[in-house]
């Protein structure tokens, strides 16, 4: 089981590593010609000048058109109400189809929430794409790395400590559709709601259904890998073959699911779009200030006229 968790794993690093070869901007060399550490520090800068604009994107996403936002928001109270009917389905009939599990890989051995389990599926890859980017100077791979990180930071941030907090919604009894009394936290209510408790900073029973974290983590990095390569089967694959995993530990309602993927989808697409902008502000920047880009030639011509003797001064740039 060892050797096979290896391969597993080497396929997925590889399969995200490779893409940079044959679909990065063609602008991008593979070996940039600047210092390998000063091409880690632009991208670096940018991540981080970039926040504001992630957040900005955000906002443009659900602000920009209404119409859309109401028919989303209408489909999501949608799933709430029917969510007896098709978390009973998911309990009964899907999660006993879904019959296999991952090995436990928790190489970096810590205690911090969305670390370690499953979830380093996720994170080696993009923890190797990196290292293995800085190593060979591609500053494509750096970039698509560090946005991937920062999708996470922000599906911790947005979905486990502000929507869990704010919508307080106890997670369902499994199984939903059986005649055993039920034990608290867990509920048979699909409408409840409102059991706020303090922000937490990992894991709880009570009032952390909605959204999925996982969901919002998981897809959140597949978008940005998506838009960043031009590639939906691979990261969504693996997405959701780590997802499936581990269903059963879960423990949501099908919409906590549903919505939490949402949620990440428009996270990670902001922050793709976000960086892209500042990116492009950057290189502007740039060849605005460099003197290497802007070279002004002069020439003094002799002019000399019936009415006048002198010099002609022209400068291009």
């Amino acid at each position: 089981m060892k050797k096979y968790s290896l391969i597993f794993f080497i396929i997925i690093t590889n399969s995200c590593l490779a893409q940079i070869d044959t679909l990065s901007n063609k602008i991008d060399s593979l070996y940039s010609r600047e210092n390998r550490f000063k091409v880690a520090g632009s991208v670096l800068k940018n991540v981080v000048l970039s926040v504001p604009g992630d957040f900005s994107e955000m906002g443009h996403t659900i602000s920009s058109d209404w119409k859309r936002t109401a028919y989303y928001t209408a489909g999501i109270i949608g799933l709430i109400a029917t969510d007896k009917i098709t978390t009973g389905f998911l309990h009964d009939h899907i999660e006993p189809a879904i019959n296999y599990s991952l090995p436990k890989r928790d190489y970096l051995n810590t205690n911090i929430t969305g670390i370690g389990g499953n979830n380093n599926y996720i994170l080696y890859p993009i923890m190797g794409l990196y290292v293995g980017s800085f190593a060979i100077n591609n500053k494509k791979g750096q970039t698509v790395a560090t946005n991937a990180m920062k999708s996470i930071v922000y599906s911790y941030v947005i979905s486990h400590l502000v929507l869990k907090t704010i919508t307080g919604r106890n997670r369902p009894q499994r199984r939903i559709n059986d005649n055993e009394p039920i034990i608290e936290p867990w509920t048979k209510n699909n409408w409840d709601f409102g059991n706020f408790h303090k922000v937490y900073t990992d894991s709880k029973s009570d009032g952390t259904a909605f959204p999925s974290f996982h969901a919002t983590f998981y897809y959140a990095v597949a978008k940005v890998f998506q838009m960043e390569y031009n590639n939906y089967w691979i990261p969504y694959t693996i997405a959701t073959g780590v997802f499936l995993s581990d269903i059963k530990g879960h423990n949501h309602w099908v919409s906590d699911i549903l919505v939490g993927g949402l949620v990440g989808t428009i996270i990670g697409k902001s922050i793709v779009i976000s960086s892209r902008k500042q990116i492009e502000k950057d290189k502007n920047t740039a060849l605005i200030y460099n003197p290497r880009k802007f070279r002004m030639s002069k020439q003094l011509i002799p002019q000399i006229s019936s009415s006048m003797i002198g010099f002609h001064f022209v400068g291009s740039f």
